[in-house]
């Protein structure tokens, strides 16, 4: 990793400057751990559900599958604070603003505690009529409430682990945030495994292993960067409040987690149309959400890594060489989504049957035609993701959420129109049209903010 001496004079270790040096590479680096995390992540999620569908049944698998699109409500509000909070580090790393950056540290500590505080409690009283509302079986009621309950009980846990995992991608530190992110997901694994196949725990033993294993995880990246990253320690001095920044702050995280809570809010809706279809579709969706997860990890991967690289050099001041990483980010993207797509279609099969077993003939067929009809829009998936980066990067992070939205009420509204008359394919293209969607206002967005820059070039240069 790069060294950096800061204005204050001690050297910054464990840390890596993206404000000079070969893009590509840089971009590379980046985005290797994290895709890494993101596949182990992936992996985790399909030993969960291998160990719960064999061990405890298909009603507890289904049980999962709408408790993880629950779950997901609620933990990417808090994953969106935290990226929100990421690109404010980010760009106060690049500009070298150390003082700043640890008080950001201990403002998003102390006011991001108290909300997912907040947000646990409000969520597990809310729980019940949420299930209700998205048209929970009744057979599948209490597992995905029981599971539910335990996850979102352990929220701070999830909070802590993911900001000091953002702290650490906001400096460029991507190799130990996957570091710690392999710890979890192993301890989780292994847990999971005792708790569920073991010791007959069912769906509470998994729901326990995720988070004790986020838990161990946090004190471990806690403990690393106390002893390694003390720049982003706040002291005494630090520690006061700062209303601008603290504004700045909210702006970011609430933009960031909407953006974030959106995207799930709308897979919410949409698993409320495939409940309608039955116990059979609710399974083959729950086996494709996995596989679509890991897929869809690739861009992703690239996003976060673009967003970090234009945010260190937006804060930087060197805004030409920000955005030659993205539109490099962008072309590396569009490429790999093209033999995402050629390998998925041609595993749908196997794919789905190593979730649901190949005896569960409607299942499987329904998640084949998912995948397969999905498989031809990855590219627009992922030079979405692209955008999603960049505008990140640049801090015009409402982009995303509007664009997020937009390609979020295509899905849902196209899903309950055409899943009763196509089945579960229809979600897939929905999904894909989505996509397409959120691009087309991407690329309109982007093009006008380039032709009132080179506006602003021209004038300036005429002077």
């Amino acid at each position: 990793m790069s060294r950096i001496i800061s204005e204050e004079g001690p050297a910054i270790t464990h840390s890596r400057s993206l404000t000079s040096g070969k893009i590509g590479s840089q971009l590379l680096f980046l985005a290797i751990p994290l895709l890494l995390g993101n596949i182990f992540q992936q992996l985790y999620n399909f030993v969960a559900a291998i160990i719960v569908g064999r061990y405890v049944g298909e009603a507890a698998f289904a049980a999962i599958g709408v408790g993880g699109t629950v779950m997901n409500l609620f933990i990417f509000v808090l994953t969106g604070c935290c990226t929100g909070v990421s690109i404010i580090l980010a760009s106060l790393f690049g500009k070298g603003d150390f003082h700043t950056l640890r008080k950001e540290c201990f403002l998003a500590v102390v006011f991001g505690a108290g909300f997912t505080l907040f947000v646990s409690l409000a969520s597990i009283a809310l729980l019940p009529s949420l299930l209700e509302a998205i048209h929970t079986p009744a057979e599948i009621f209490e597992g995905t409430r029981q599971y539910l309950n335990i996850i979102l009980g352990g929220l701070l846990a999830t909070f802590f682990y993911n900001l000091c995992a953002a702290s650490l991608r906001a400096v460029g530190n991507t190799r130990y945030a996957l570091v710690f992110l392999v710890t979890a997901v192993m301890l989780n694994a292994a847990l999971t495994f005792v708790l569920v196949a073991r010791f007959g725990c069912g769906i509470a033993g998994a729901a326990w292993a995720t988070v004790f294993s986020q838990a161990f995880s946090a004190l471990l990246c806690m403990a690393y960067i106390w002893k390694k990253l003390p720049f982003l320690v706040p002291t005494k001095e630090d520690m006061r409040y700062d209303g601008a920044l603290l504004k700045k702050t909210i702006l970011f995280a609430s933009l960031s987690a909407m953006h974030q809570s959106s995207l799930y809010i709308g897979k919410l809706l949409v698993q409320g149309a495939v409940n309608l279809l039955g116990t059979a579709a609710i399974a083959a969706y729950t086996a494709t959400g996995r596989i679509e997860g890991l897929s869809l990890a690739v861009g992703e991967s690239g996003a976060e890594s673009i967003s970090v690289f234009v945010a260190q050099n937006t804060g930087a001041g060197n805004h030409k060489r920000a955005l030659k990483g993205f539109l490099e980010g962008l072309a590396s993207l569009a490429f790999l989504s093209i033999s995402v797509s050629f390998l998925l279609f041609f595993t749908a099969r196997p794919g789905v049957i190593l979730f649901v077993g190949a005896n569960q003939g409607e299942a499987v067929a329904e998640g084949v035609a998912y995948m397969r009809s999905l498989c031809f829009f990855y590219i627009f998936s992922y030079i979405g993701s692209s955008f999603v980066g960049f505008f990140r990067g640049t801090g015009r992070i409402n982009i995303p959420f509007i664009g997020t939205t937009l390609q979020i009420t295509v899905r849902v509204v196209l899903s309950y129109w055409l899943a009763p008359l196509l089945g579960l394919k229809a979600v897939g293209l929905a999904t894909g049209i989505g996509w397409i969607s959120i691009v087309t206002f991407q690329f309109l967005v982007f093009s006008s903010i380039r032709r009132r820059e080179r506006r602003e070039e021209a004038a300036l240069s005429g002077r």
